[in-house]
């Protein structure tokens, strides 16, 4: 049950992510590796016991922390996605871990 509700939130995550990356025709091959990401981060971040009481930032950090590799490389072509992508890493991967606490998959 933990793995179809962990599958659930991720496939939730990576279509919030990826439909306004079709509405602005980005390339499939960036809407797929996004929409993978975000169905993989929830297993990663409800795996992990980091931050004790402050559970609310596991999300928003580990998010954070392995959309950076791709960040770094969009930086080179485009100065401006880069902050777009990191605050959706923050805001999606602070969502990500409310809704497993709340459900009790943290």
């Amino acid at each position: 049950m933990n793995f179809l509700l962990t599958l659930t939130i991720g496939i939730v995550a990576g279509a919030v992510d990826v439909l306004p990356m079709i509405k602005m025709k980005i390339d499939k091959h960036s809407c797929i590796s996004a929409f993978i990401y975000y169905l993989t981060i929830p297993f990663v971040i409800f795996g992990l016991d980091w931050f004790g009481n402050l559970w609310w930032l596991r999300g928003a950090v580990v998010t954070l922390l392995l959309a950076m590799p791709v960040i770094i490389l969009v930086y080179k072509e485009d100065k401006k996605s880069p902050i777009a992508m990191s605050i959706m890493s923050i805001v999606l991967g602070s969502i990500i871990g409310i809704v497993g606490h709340l459900l009790n998959l943290m």
